[in-house]
């Protein structure tokens, strides 16, 4: 297997950069703790411009320098039906950033002898399979752990976006998982399933909830009032934001998770409140600063290569200047900080609305703060014909993953699988994802093979994709496909009957049906639902199939024999 990692030198600045920051930060001239110049801020007023209305949802924005907060602004609407603005102190369900503040909470019982790094999670929670090999609490917290998806699984079993989830009802799924999408510890795989379950270590090693044990120890003594772990979807909440999606057609539409599990997610806080906490990573008042520079530190695989996540955030230099921090997406909440500790520079931005991209624009206004010549130019864009593009359209497949790779090409850009950033061409066969560090490669094809392509990039590697073409397929063929499969996995089924346009069509309880197009022989994808793998018992006839989402591989359905 291929993979990019932080390079030795890399490791070591980063140990360097970070442990000494902490060592000085209290001692150190604050290198600039003043509000910003009205010059800066109409930059940053500009890039927020789009959301600055009051018809449409938008965005809150706090920037802290040295640890104090230097700006904080809020664009558009926390919610439309009551013509609320959304402002700095608008509470967010901020997504995967809640991530790091799980792990600071185990790492707290690490630190009391409480819990080891090292234990099998199934000292823990019993109730996980014995997948015949130990599945530790380190491995949940760097995505090393080979366990399936909490929400892909969930999807395959049926729950809709807007259904409640409940923290049993993702332990219930977790724990009829017959086998892991790898071997613990030999590769880095995102995987919300983990953060779920040290949620529930939390709990039963120390007696309290996550909720209530994050508000004693981190969020009280911090002063991080706006703050909690959110428990009860039904809780009223003053000052929290609603969520939205774009409609078809124009408009918006309520789009607000219904969760009542933590651990990967649910964290409702302030923009103002996480800038607080990404101080904590300076002068670990909370903590101490063991516990904290153990949260930074870069996740290791078995064969001793690095990861760039730590636990529970993403460490890097992607163009040039180091960068700690994470994302998050739920439903309508797109959330986003990060902190240049070089820079004694935070931001935080926090919005309401799905195709929003908060990590751009973050990164847009630490360039504006910082000033030009900081971070590393972008690779300029080459100029390539759209006859050369077009000959990279296509399916691409990945044999070890079973995952999918579409390359489309519209308005003169390629794009990934409908993804928002377009590939801008580098170098001849070499695209960046956007403003990204991100690379897809498309290597020459060898004595007329298949056209081969490459997606690198620091957290997950090197994955290679081989472009498939679609056999012809007559339409009594498509019979030989159709029946019933279900899983006791998922406790789920679903059925494959032939669609009025001879297409094979996949129905499911609670789903509309969707239409499969062919990949290869036996193989047949679908954006949404993934790749779906006909098997063949000795006879030659289909007795069952696998699904593959990305974070779930090859997940087994049987055929009824009915069928």
């Amino acid at each position: 297997m291929i993979r990019i990692f932080l390079s030795t030198t890399v490791l070591l600045a980063l140990a360097y950069t970070l442990t000494t920051h902490l060592a000085t930060a209290a001692t150190s001239p604050a290198k600039s703790g003043e509000p910003l110049n009205a010059a800066i801020v109409k930059q940053i007023d500009q890039a927020f411009s789009a959301w600055d209305n009051t018809r449409t949802p938008g965005a809150a924005i706090a920037v802290s320098r040295s640890g104090k907060v230097v700006f904080a602004r809020g664009y558009g609407m926390s919610n439309l039906e009551h013509d609320v603005p959304i402002t700095p102190d608008s509470i967010f369900h901020i997504a995967s950033i809640s991530k790091q503040f799980t792990t600071a909470c185990v790492a707290l019982l690490a630190a009391e002898g409480k819990v080891s790094w090292s234990d099998d999670v199934r000292k823990h929670v019993p109730e996980l399979p014995d997948y015949g090999r130990s599945i530790t609490l380190a491995h949940l917290a760097h995505h090393t752990s080979g366990l399936r998806d909490q929400w892909s699984l969930l999807q395959l079993a049926g729950w809709r976006e807007d259904d409640l989830v409940t923290e049993a009802d993702v332990l219930a799924i977790a724990s009829r998982q017959k086998s892991l999408n790898f071997a613990p510890g030999e590769e880095y795989l995102y995987c919300n399933t983990g953060f779920t379950l040290l949620a529930i270590v939390v709990k039963r090693v120390s007696g309290q909830t996550l909720r209530d044990f994050a508000a004693a120890r981190f969020f009280s003594p911090l002063g991080m009032n706006a703050t909690h772990f959110h428990s009860d979807h039904t809780e009223i909440v003053r000052g929290r934001t609603s969520a939205y999606q774009p409609r078809s057609g124009g408009g918006w539409k309520i789009s607000i998770p219904v969760f009542d599990t933590y651990g990967a997610t649910s964290l409702f806080t302030t923009v103002g409140d996480l800038l607080t906490w990404e101080q904590n990573f300076v002068d670990a008042r909370v903590g101490g600063p063991s516990l904290v520079a153990s949260l930074i530190e870069p996740g290791k695989l078995n064969d001793g290569s690095f990861t760039d996540y730590g636990l529970g955030v993403v460490i890097g230099k992607p163009r040039g200047v180091l960068e700690v921090g994470h994302g998050g997406a739920d439903a309508g909440y797109r959330t986003d900080v990060v902190r240049f500790p070089e820079h004694d520079l935070a931001i935080a931005v926090f919005c309401n609305l799905s195709n929003m991209r908060p990590a751009v624009l973050s990164r847009q206004v630490a360039e504006i703060i910082l000033g030009p010549g900081v971070f590393s130019p972008l690779p300029v864009a080459m100029e390539m014909a759209e006859a050369e593009l077009k000959a990279l359209v296509g399916n691409y497949w990945n044999e070890k993953t079973d995952d999918v790779r579409q390359i489309t090409l519209k308005d003169g850009k390629l794009s990934a699988s409908g993804g928002p950033d377009p590939l801008i061409p580098i170098r001849p066969g070499e695209f960046r994802v956007g403003t990204s560090n991100a690379r897809v490669v498309f290597p020459p094809p060898v004595n007329a093979a298949a056209q081969e392509m490459q997606t690198i990039s620091a957290t997950v590697g090197t994955a290679k994709f081989t472009r498939v073409v679609a056999p012809e397929i007559a339409s009594e063929q498509i019979t030989a496909f159709t029946g019933t499969f279900s899983s006791d996995e998922l406790v789920a089924k679903c059925r494959l009957t032939v669609s009025a346009g001879a297409k094979l069509e996949l129905r499911s309880a609670r789903e509309e049906p969707v239409t499969l197009a062919i990949l290869k022989t036996d193989t047949f994808y679908h954006r949404r639902i993934g790749t779906i793998t006909f098997t063949r018992g000795a006879d030659g006839k289909i007795n069952g199939l696998t699904i593959s989402t990305g974070r779930v591989r090859r997940l087994p359905l049987v055929k009824s024999a009915t069928d």
